[in-house]
């Protein structure tokens, strides 16, 4: 199969899980990139970072003309989790890949067992601006450990730490995404050079317009059903990675 198909398939497959989940597609950019697109891991990274950048800002205009996204609440948790994103992506150089591997797999668990609890039945309107700083901190703390753009961990937290609904959860945490993806691309300016871009432009576009079909899907789920949706992929994700760092 051509890198041109492989790189449409993928590109579609990231949209859908950026746009119908709010989160997701650093976790399955990253290793298409490396896996069927023989990119080495600091450029997957790189390129993951533009593509996701791209496709959350994209998704982010679309989910807030809905009335989706939750401005004080997102940028709270970007602002608060960007310097603990650095200094987590500074000590993740010392930490062995396959205990940064088995943690995003706990991480990603935990993630995902949460989201299966019965949560709040009503959004709490009145967000409390510590609790959601203290919560985006952490988030970026562990964003800047394990590599990711953290949407995956956001919606979640949004979820459980600020009571949002699901729909709310996913349009905010892409404002979040798209906060974090810049802010990391332009600490790897160094990295940019020699990317492919004939694979990257086909990769967006579909990632693109997967998203604007992530979201028409998400509108006819209910909100308990895409928390279970996220819940399960997040599952499998932890499983795989998991497995990865055993053998």
């Amino acid at each position: 199969m051509s890198a041109l198909i492989l790189a449409l398939v993928a590109g579609a497959a990231v949209g859908l899980a950026l746009g119908g989940l709010g989160g997701g597609g650093s976790v399955l950019a990253v290793p298409a990139l490396i896996y069927l697109l023989g990119f080495s891991p600091v450029a997957a990274t790189t390129a993951s970072l533009i593509i996701v950048a791209a496709t959350s800002l994209t998704s982010l205009l679309a989910h807030a003309r809905d009335g989706h996204v939750r401005w004080r609440a997102g940028l709270l948790f970007a602002a608060a989790g960007i310097v603990p994103a650095m200094l987590g992506g500074l000590a993740a150089r010392d930490i062995p890949a396959p205990v940064l591997t088995t943690a995003f797999s706990v991480i990603a668990a935990l993630a995902a067992w949460r989201m299966l609890r019965p949560g709040r039945s009503a959004e709490d309107s009145s967000v409390q601006p510590a609790r959601a700083a203290g919560a985006g901190a952490g988030l970026g703390a562990v964003t800047g450990v394990l590599g990711v753009g953290g949407g995956f961990l956001a919606v979640p937290a949004l979820v459980g730490a600020l009571g949002l609904r699901m729909k709310a959860a996913v349009g905010t945490s892409l404002l979040v995404i798209t906060i974090n993806s810049v802010a990391a691309l332009a600490t790897r300016t160094g990295t940019a050079d020699g990317l492919d871009w004939a694979v990257i432009a086909p990769f967006t576009g579909a990632a693109i317009l997967g998203a604007w079909d992530g979201k028409r899907l998400a509108a006819k789920l209910s909100g308990n059903g895409l928390q279970r949706a996220f819940a399960y992929v997040l599952l499998v994700v932890a499983a795989l990675m998991l497995i990865d760092s055993l053998i």
